[in-house]
């Protein structure tokens, strides 16, 4: 299997998992409020990324400084910022605008990995990353009303959002994923409990203990195991690509929302499954006469 399989196949799998997390976040938000759940799930995935590298006895990649200057980056993008305006966004506009406004995030690394940095990308994956996001308008269009201060909180989520993969690509060329990962989570987690705070979301242990169980879900393997798909997979692949691949996310919630929820698709969202389809098949062609993604260093 070449490399560009392994990619798509990581990021797939990835996708399937980070499918249900908007599911089972919605579910522990019975009892923790969004950004303690957040601040919980991180510590969580911190201490599964911990176990891995005891198991793998990869704790000297951590004497990385390249790797560790890289990794402080992604902490602060990615697992602060991002997070932070993403969830602030939340609570200023409905969760169609934002799904919607997110997708953007394909624009964002397209200009950065492919204009700006000159990646190579193939006219079959620019055709099949715009059917993916049409896949994707189509399921959230229903849902989408008036502009609001949350979408330019969201959108400025998925502006910053390629950069902090930037450097989570670069970090992965001289360390492990799980190191990137188990770095990220263990400098983020404090932030995120003094930023809740700050925002009053603090919790009590009971609450904690009610949500437990969603909560390790989340943090083990949707932050957990499925990030570690994710960066094996821009490792393998480009991010404008495994962005595209993942935009099957708000149809595999539907599908999870469905069964644990009992939310019914409607049939815009059904309709989408076409174009979605036909965006993965695009995406899945890896022609041998094409140039060699360029990966960043």
């Amino acid at each position: 299997m070449d490399k560009n399989r392994q990619g798509e196949i990581f990021i797939l799998a990835g996708a399937f998992f980070w499918g249900l997390f908007p599911v089972i976040t919605i579910l522990s938000l019975n009892n923790l409020p969004p950004l303690m759940s957040l601040a919980w799930s991180t510590l969580f995935a911190s201490i599964f990324f911990a176990i891995i590298i005891t198991i793998k006895k990869n704790w000297k990649e951590l004497k990385n400084k390249s790797a560790l200057k890289d990794m402080v980056w992604v902490t602060f993008i990615t697992s602060i910022l991002f997070y932070v305006l993403f969830f602030s966004g939340l609570s200023h506009t409905n969760a169609g605008n934002a799904s919607i406004i997110a997708l953007t995030e394909v624009f964002f690394s397209f200009l950065l990995f492919h204009i700006w940095y000159k990646n190579y990308i193939s006219r079959e994956h620019i055709a099949g990353a715009c059917l993916m996001l049409l896949g994707a308008f189509i399921v959230l269009y229903p849902n989408f009303t008036e502009f609001k201060i949350g979408d330019i909180l969201i959108l400025s989520a998925a502006f910053v959002a390629p950069l902090g993969n930037f450097f989570q690509q670069r970090a992965r060329t001289k360390v492990s994923s799980e190191t990137v990962l188990f770095v990220r989570s263990a400098l983020a987690t404090p932030f995120l409990f003094a930023i809740a705070y700050i925002f009053h979301q603090s919790s009590s242990m009971m609450d904690l203990k009610q949500s437990l169980f969603l909560v390790l879900i989340n943090g083990f393997i949707i932050l957990g195991l499925s990030k570690i798909f994710w960066i094996e997979g821009i490792h393998r692949i480009s991010v404008t690509k495994a962005n595209a691949l993942s935009s099957v996310n708000p149809l595999l919630t539907l599908i999870f929302a469905w069964i644990l929820l009992n939310d019914i698709p409607t049939v815009w969202q059904l309709f989408a499954l076409i174009p979605m389809s036909l965006g993965v098949i695009l995406l899945g062609i890896n022609k041998k006469s094409t140039p060699e993604e360029i990966q960043v260093v």
